[in-house]
């Protein structure tokens, strides 16, 4: 809140900002000054700003922002879980590590995940935002690197929920990361939820259009009501006295807006105006006692360090498989998709490539581009122009589309589905127009589920979207008749034991 992000770019300045703002979110919440107190997260805010666009020019799941699975055998896969299971087992002993997550990831691609029960679910948004991180720590191997950062949560509207964050690199590409929840999430959604009211009714006041400022005053009203209810149930040092600040500073400010609808005096509104950043400082008081705790950092990341030697062990025989599987996950035709390859080559002549996402859980099926190969750099080019245009005519309202250059044809499709698999209308509502489609700043797919079908709920619409890449001489209507035996093959493919199992 009160800052100005600027971006100085010859494209997609507000998709930049919006990126930007996301980043120092996860790093900092509503107290952005930090990035100019706190040398460490000012240091970390760049390297994480540096490495998502290394990552989002090289990587096809980041540069879709979804989230890729290595495609392991059984037996490696079921090591992995179990050895997480264990180290969380021996974790969770402690009080402050009770609700704990443990994420491996090779290079850019989730490997496993295991949560103590009482843990929330993580959010896909936030395992890639954990991705980035993992680039951002320290080249020695061996080395753990711990941070505090705010999650988004798996809301519709992101939240910020404290977290501690430990990551070490078991073996080169190969990160183990443990992610601890800190404080009360009630708390730390509504102090968030708080905070946007406020900045969103300051806004509209300077508009002085008495129906919004009325909305805009009940919405803060509300919120600071269910916050101060669950800062009676908090028990953090020193909060009690911040909270009655807080009370009797927002029981003034009421009286002016109050003063302001009755009687549109303009002196009350800019007394209220001045009253909002007394407000304001009383809730970052309240962010900083109840979101920040380096003693829990601190205390969790000793119990971290004596549970990764033995992860270590556990997959120290699986290090250099791991390794090349980061650099290529699966061919159409490498095992086991060797004996499909017929099928690819009969059923859909002319497939150069796909990259195939289910919007609920963000997970991308895509065969893995050898840099190597002759033309590499030519066609990754391609296939990046292909998603950037393909989401430009999302933009606009157009969900299924088919175009061509002078050297490939390309087609695009999102569709939606009810939980019987029935399929549902589509219309784009006018404030995601200028919306660019992925997960980190916001779920715009979530949005568009939320919005086109608001009397069901969200996780009973399902989303999946397909981008198909074939030589130019395949004509529009033989891409159109493949899409729908591509999606299907697919779903074959998914239902092999050895491909993607249900992280999320």
């Amino acid at each position: 809140m009160d800052y100005v992000f600027i971006v100085i770019s010859g494209e997609k300045v507000a998709y930049l900002i919006d990126m930007f703002v996301t980043f120092a979110r996860y790093l900092c919440g509503p107290e952005i000054y930090q990035l100019r107190t706190n040398n460490c997260k000012s240091t970390l805010y760049t390297r994480l700003i540096d490495q998502w666009l290394l990552l989002r020019n090289r990587d096809q799941a980041v540069f879709v922002e979804g989230l890729e699975q290595l495609i392991i055998n059984n037996d490696i896969s079921a090591t992995c879980l179990q050895s997480l299971k264990e180290s969380i087992a021996k974790l969770s002993v402690h009080p402050e590590c009770s609700k704990i997550h443990a994420l491996l990831f090779v290079d850019n691609k989730c490997l496993s995940l295991y949560s103590s029960t009482p843990a929330k679910e993580l959010a896909p948004a936030d395992i890639l935002f954990l991705i980035i991180l993992t680039h951002c720590v320290s080249e020695e191997s061996g080395h753990l690197e711990s941070f505090q950062v705010l999650l988004s949560g798996s809301d519709v509207e992101p939240k910020c929920l404290p977290h501690a964050v430990h990551v070490v690199e078991l073996f080169p590409q190969v990160f183990l990361v443990y992610l601890v929840e800190m404080g009360d999430p009630l708390v730390s959604a509504t102090l968030f939820e708080t905070f946007h009211h406020l900045h969103r009714l300051r806004f509209i006041q300077v508009q002085r259009e008495m129906a919004s400022i009325q909305m805009g005053y009940e919405n803060v009203d509300l919120s600071i009501r269910k916050l101060n209810g669950y800062l009676k149930k908090c028990k953090v040092k020193n909060l009690e006295s911040s909270q009655k600040q807080l009370i009797k500073k927002w029981d003034v400010l009421k009286g002016k807006y109050r003063e302001y609808l009755k009687t549109l005096s303009n002196e009350a509104l800019l007394r209220a105006e001045s009253l909002a950043m007394n407000l304001l400082d009383s809730l970052k008081e309240i962010h900083n006692l109840t979101a920040v705790d380096d003693s829990i950092l601190k205390c969790s990341a000793a119990h971290v360090l004596q549970a990764i030697p033995k992860v270590r062990q556990d997959l120290a025989d699986f290090n250099e498989y791991f390794l090349v599987k980061g650099i290529k996950n699966f061919s159409l035709g490498s095992y086991p998709f060797r004996h499909q390859i017929v099928v690819y080559l009969e059923e859909f002549p002319g497939l150069v490539h796909f990259l195939y996402i289910d919007r609920n859980t963000h997970k991308v099926t895509t065969p893995s581009l050898d840099m190597q190969a002759e033309k590499a750099e030519f066609i990754q080019k391609k296939i990046w122009s292909m998603v950037t245009f393909a989401h430009s005519h999302l933009q606009e309202g157009h969900t299924a589309i088919i175009w061509k250059d002078t050297i490939f044809t390309y087609g695009y499709f999102l569709w939606f589905e009810d939980s019987s698999g029935d399929s549902l209308k589509f219309t784009l509502t006018p404030d995601l127009g200028s919306k660019i489609p992925g997960i980190l700043h916001e779920d715009y797919y979530m949005k568009l589920k939320t919005a086109m079908h608001p009397k069901l709920p969200a996780q009973k619409v399902r989303a999946y979207e397909l981008f198909v890449m074939y030589l130019g001489l395949v004509t529009a209507s033989s891409v159109l008749e493949q899409t729908r035996k591509l999606a299907s093959t697919i779903w074959e493919l998914k239902s092999l034991p050895t491909h993607v199992i249900n992280l999320i």
